[in-house]
């Protein structure tokens, strides 16, 4: 497998932040990958040299929470992501992959199925269902629950969440909120089959990466969904998972995920690493059209 020490990056700012990591000059195979965090709202630069490391350029933005954008997952204009690919082609790129982790997955599926310019998307902890808003939207309210995204303005159609739903861990201990995902499925039924990616409908590669043990939303269970769907279509599908893991999987190379005082992820941070670890070569392959 190709590895690349050298790497050049470079900061951005306009229109978003973010950060283009690539190769040196001269190296590389004209591949270009979009990176996006979940809602940490982090620009992951970590996983972007990586990449660049395999011989690919990388980019990584910030696509919420930051100037001119929406405090929260709030509407967010899938034609930001689409963008995205308009400067990875501007670069060299000829093959465009999106790698997706959580909320940021949910975005890869959605442009995927969108802009037939994205070759392969690598979902990691996705969902099959559009949700809705996590945080507050431009006007600065979180409720009513509103679309985590629009496409041409409009929203796209979602789930809600149902606030019925309590915590099951002490006040001031981190909460698993899988349980609330679950819930709100069974709630608001009537609402999955407007509100599910239809991933057949994307031209890309499908890669998907998921724990099941997953204390976030039951990401297994959605990537099982999402390849059914894909098979049931007879599109190209290909679902690398452990049971042991949890919703932050992190690949060779990679820091270990900090732990947080607000949520549970499940998983441990070995399970999480033997996960990236053998979804790592699958990754690469895919991103260079080598599966």
């Amino acid at each position: 497998m190709v590895d690349v020490v050298d790497v050049v990056e470079r900061e951005l700012v306009d229109p978003w932040e973010g950060v283009l990591a690539a190769p040196t000059a001269g190296i590389g195979a004209g591949i270009g990958v979009l990176v996006l965090a979940g809602s940490s709202g982090r620009v992951e630069r970590e996983r972007a040299r990586l990449l660049a490391r395999q011989g690919m350029t990388a980019v990584s933005i910030r696509w919420f929470g930051g100037p001119g954008q929406s405090p929260g997952i709030c509407e967010i204009p899938l034609e930001t992501f689409t963008a995205a690919v308009d400067l990875l082609r501007r670069n060299g790129a000829e093959r465009i992959g999106i790698l997706g982790t959580s909320k940021g997955a949910e975005a890869a599926l959605l442009t995927a199925v969108r802009e037939p310019r994205v070759d392969v998307v690598v979902a990691v902890s996705p969902t099959a269902w559009v949700w809705c808003n996590v945080g507050p939207g431009r006007d600065g309210a979180h409720h009513p629950y509103r679309s985590s995204w629009t496409w041409r303005e409009r929203p796209v159609p979602f789930v809600p969440l149902d606030d019925s739903w309590t915590r099951t861990e002490p006040d001031g201990e981190p909460v698993a909120i899988r349980g609330w995902y679950e819930l709100s499925g069974r709630t608001f039924a009537d609402a999955l089959p407007e509100a599910e990616i239809p991933v057949e409908k994307a031209r890309a590669e499908l890669l998907l990466v998921a724990g099941g043990d997953d204390a976030m939303w039951p990401s297994l269970p959605y990537a099982e969904h999402l390849a059914r769907r894909r098979r049931a279509a007879g599109a190209t599908v290909r679902l690398i998972t452990r049971d042991d893991a949890g919703h932050r999987p992190r690949f060779p190379g990679e820091s270990p995920a900090p732990a947080s005082p607000r949520f549970r992820y499940g998983g441990t941070p070995e399970a999480d690493a033997r996960l990236g670890a053998e979804a790592w070569p699958y990754v690469i392959a895919a991103l260079r059209g080598g599966s």
